[in-house]
């Protein structure tokens, strides 16, 4: 295969902003430091407490707070007697459209029934079939019935009650609404530690300190809140991504973003968190059609409705671009109304409650930022390019996911990449106090004023959305090149806006850089995948934060790096 070239940096790179760290009034020293309370945080503080290891789990929210809590298909495992490891390896592989770690996937799909069995170890309650069994439904992209759920539509928040409940009786420490906001690093350049602050109620941060630890493991989940609107929750804002690169680990794949073909249309001017119609509705037989009934997927792929979401989305903007339309319409109305409240119990009361019902009417849905395949490049144990700071679930990017997400393949990576995580660190975790830090590098611009936040989500939904193109995206990084900074005391808003700049800049970047159309990246002016851009983007920043990108092919994707 043709790599490609082999740098592709701007003439003027991008600049990069940092954050006005506040002094550190205390210090502390913990083993492992888990930033973030979704599955793969969870489950990673659960395993190291139960092999006997301190760690502190540090989140910006309540505990449990974060995307997991409000996905609704569930974890996708080769459970069912007509599957098999190799067709779920396959669909994954299909799905990411040439940009997955083949070695990373067979190891995910090896791994994720123990996964699932371990949850109903610790009390998961699984929707059961007749046989009190899993019971198991599809989704877009999968050739075979294997997505496990519960409770209907909340298997996330399932998941969420199931892994905070046995964080509870482990005895793990918990920092809540607790902001990260940079690594400490030791005289050889490796991850000791994190600065932190506490989040008061009206944003301000107070009683800022240092978490000395062996380890920093970051799973503070993905960054869509960078669009002006989208499926994850207020606090998903890229800050692990952001301060990963400030630490400087490469993060990859960042153009990769997947759009859900079918989120609740609440009108042009809606923003902030969207209401997810579950892809698993159209596993159980809903359609999408046009307003004038006609179907909109017919023809256009072999599994038509059930194609893989990059598809189905790209279908359904191109659809909406042609016609001028707002929307299109996910009818579910044949499944009848005592099947659509027995299982989908909250889609349907979400729907009804923004006057739509599903069981009399179509829905009207659009495409949404929905996950973030690319982030912090990491292998499947956590493992980055920097010693002691190590990543899992949707900040990292594994090459699990490749250049498009399979349905409920997020949870299951989450659970399996914190598992081995920690049994890496268990492993691995030298005796004694962690080494020194010393003062973190200078880097010469300030965090991004809060107010400039609103045009950046606007500006990312407009150029790097569903469809992307050359013009947009060069306007897109003039706006972010001409953000202005904040003059004031870093609050929790600065630290986000930050992260919001950071992403989108990493974002446009990549999306300019990559001339072709391949899964979530689609290029109006590039359509096709061109076969010597199957490379994976790295980005980095030097010490004077400034973004530099370089392609990688798949085969050199090697982090062996240990912790200090």
């Amino acid at each position: 295969m043709t790599a490609g070239p082999r740098r592709t940096a701007p003439v003027a790179p991008a600049v990069v902003p940092a954050l006005p760290l506040p002094a550190a009034t205390w210090r502390r020293t913990t083993d492992v430091v888990v930033v973030g309370s979704g599955a793969a945080g969870l489950m990673t503080a659960l395993a190291l407490a139960d092999a006997g290891r301190r760690v502190t789990v540090v989140t910006k929210g309540a505990l449990g707070a974060g995307s997991t809590r409000w996905a609704q298909g569930g974890l996708a495992a080769v459970l069912g007697a007509d599957d098999d490891a190799a067709l779920h390896l396959q669909d994954t592989l299909t799905a990411g459209a040439g940009l997955c770690d083949e070695t990373a996937v067979a190891t995910l799909v090896a791994e994720a029934p123990a996964a699932v069995r371990l949850l109903q170890h610790l009390g998961a309650r699984l929707d059961l079939d007749g046989d009190g069994r899993p019971a198991l439904t599809r989704e877009g992209g999968h050739s075979r019935d294997r997505i496990v759920h519960a409770g209907g539509d909340a298997s996330g928040a399932e998941v969420t009650r199931t892994l905070v409940g046995a964080l509870g009786a482990a005895g793990v420490e918990v920092l809540e609404r607790t902001v990260a906001l940079e690594a400490l690093h030791a005289a050889g350049g490796s991850v000791v530690g994190l600065r932190v602050a506490r989040a008061a109620d009206d944003g301000t941060l107070t009683d800022a300190g240092d978490l000395r630890a062996h380890a920093v493991v970051l799973a503070t989940g993905g960054y869509g809140q960078a669009y002006a609107a989208a499926t994850s929750p207020a606090g998903t804002t890229g800050d692990g991504l952001a301060l990963a690169l400030r630490a400087g680990a490469e993060v990859a794949d960042v153009e990769m973003v997947q759009f859900h073909p079918t989120v609740l249309w609440q009108g042009p001017g809606a923003a902030g968190q969207q209401v997810l119609v579950s892809e698993a509705v159209r596993g159980e037989g809903a359609v999408l059609v046009d307003g004038a009934g006609q179907r909109v997927m017919a023809g256009a792929h072999p599994l038509a409705d059930l194609a893989p979401r990059d598809v189905v989305s790209a279908t359904v903007a191109a659809h909406l671009a042609a016609t001028g339309a707002d929307c299109v319409f996910l009818d579910a109305t044949h499944l009848g109304a005592a099947f659509l409240e027995r299982r989908f119990p909250g889609i349907v009361r979400a729907c009804r409650e923004a006057g739509t019902d599903p069981a009399t009417q179509p829905v009207p849905v659009a495409p949404g930022a929905h996950y973030t395949c690319g982030g912090v490049l990491a292998d499947l144990d956590g493992r980055t390019g920097v010693p002691g700071l190590f990543a899992v679930g949707e900040v990292a990017c594994t090459g699990v996911h490749g250049a498009n997400r399979l349905a409920s393949n997020s949870i299951t990576e989450g659970l399996v990449a914190a598992r081995r995580c920690a049994a890496l660190l268990d492993t691995t975790l030298p005796a004694g106090l962690p080494a020194e830090p010393v003062a973190a590098r200078a880097v010469p611009t300030g965090a991004v004023d809060p107010a400039a936040r609103a045009a950046i989500g606007v500006a990312t939904s407009r150029h790097a959305g569903v469809l992307r193109a050359v013009d947009g995206l060069t306007e897109l990084t003039g706006l972010l090149a001409a953000t202005p900074r904040t003059g004031g005391p870093l609050d929790v808003a600065a630290v986000e806006a930050t992260a919001v700049h950071t992403v989108a800049t990493l974002l446009a970047t990549a999306a300019l850089a990559r001339p072709e159309s391949r899964g979530c990246h689609r290029r109006a002016d590039a359509p096709g995948t061109r076969p010597e851009w199957q490379v994976r983007l790295a980005h980095h920043i030097d010490g004077t934060g400034h973004l530099h990108t370089r392609t990688v092919p798949l085969t050199a994707v090697d982090q062996t790096q240990g912790v200090a």
